[in-house]
């Protein structure tokens, strides 16, 4: 990229990362990392495709990102274009593995000059694997069919890329404590989590009726470890779960009736306070994606760790500040109730 280009692509994006960077620093949440791609889109010589920009989760598997774009024609010739896009991402950002992307973008430039005298829309589809070295680091690979506006140019893009988690909150000193009034007490001024250890104080566990009761809900949604999410599945003839469809199930087993939705599960048996220390195995967990209704449930295994049926089946996640996976679980955690007391 030649210094009078590296200017113009500077340019174009310096307003809008300054104004990304700004609400990520403002609201603890906002920004799940800062992702940088380099590739080459297809058409006629081909364009060498640089991108930056800022990642962040929307609900449940559901992703977005802004960037800024800058292409530039490949070999001799004169042409560029700049611009900023939106994407929409599936199964990115969660657990390695691939994922679906779609998006559109608009800017400015020429195919022949550095004039940036036309304007130009474009949209793109496609799929990408992600890959997780460190905690902090995602590294992928993505191909997508585009199609832009000026000269109805179309093809074939590939790009690599690197994501840098931000992380999903301000951090705090790390303590296995527990304040026993509740998460509220426990907030920061913004009203925002601070991260917890899972490293859990051992607590003896006496064999009541009840605690005999957890431990068979708890090897009953064991049992459906594997089997596939399915919105309003409730595991019959052997089929998929979703979220509440696995709690009613593992309780009903064993004769307790519970409703069918999340919503309403959430309000059953007793409120216990938010914290490690106040957690028996058997607790039923809630989650929001926005602080509001109740969205998700899970059934808490022990040792920090919970059973529930996500986007990729049944499956146990840690629930924790410190771990990526569990992070984004962590942040979204609102309530517990204890079924059986």
């Amino acid at each position: 990229m030649s210094r009078r280009s590296l200017a113009l692509f500077l340019s174009y994006l310096a307003v809008p990362a300054g104004a990304a960077l700004t609400a990520a620093l403002i609201s603890p949440l906002a920004a799940q990392g800062i992702e940088g791609k380099i590739g080459r889109f297809y058409d006629d010589e081909g364009w060498t495709v640089y991108r930056l920009g800022l990642r962040r989760p929307l609900v449940g598997p559901i992703g977005t990102t802004f960037h800024g774009d800058y292409l530039e024609r490949v070999g001799e010739g004169e042409g560029g274009f700049a611009g900023l896009g939106f994407d929409v991402t599936a199964f990115q950002g969660g657990a390695p593995g691939p994922y679906v992307v779609a998006g559109v973008g608009a800017g400015m430039g020429s195919p022949h000059s550095r004039s940036f005298s036309s304007t130009w829309t474009s949209w793109s589809a496609g799929v990408g694997y992600e890959l997780q070295p460190a905690s902090f680091l995602r590294v992928g690979l993505e191909s997508r069919w585009r199609e832009m506006s000026l000269d109805s140019r179309d093809g074939l893009e590939l790009a690599a890329g690197l994501s840098f988690s931000l992380g999903g909150g301000k951090k705090s000193p790390k303590s296995t404590a527990t304040d026993p009034r509740g998460p509220s007490a426990r907030g920061g001024d913004d009203g925002s989590l601070p991260p917890l250890t899972t490293s859990l104080p051992a607590t003896p566990r006496t064999s009541t009726p009840a605690a005999r009761l957890a431990d068979e809900v708890i090897a009953t949604a064991t049992e459906a470890m594997g089997r596939p999410y399915e919105y309003g599945g409730t595991g019959e003839d052997g089929g998929g779960f979703d979220c509440s469809g696995l709690i009613q199930y593992a309780y009903g087993r064993h004769g307790v009736t519970l409703p069918r939705r999340s919503v309403d599960q959430a309000r059953e048996g007793t409120a216990i306070p938010k914290s490690y220390g106040a957690l028996r195995p058997g607790d039923v967990l809630t989650f929001s994606n926005r602080g509001g209704p109740v969205t998700h449930v899970g059934l808490y295994i022990g040792e920090g760790k919970f059973i529930h049926s996500a986007t990729r089946g049944v499956q146990v996640s840690v629930l924790s500040g410190d771990d990526p996976y569990g992070r984004w679980w962590y942040v979204r955690w609102v309530g517990v109730r204890r079924i059986v007391e």
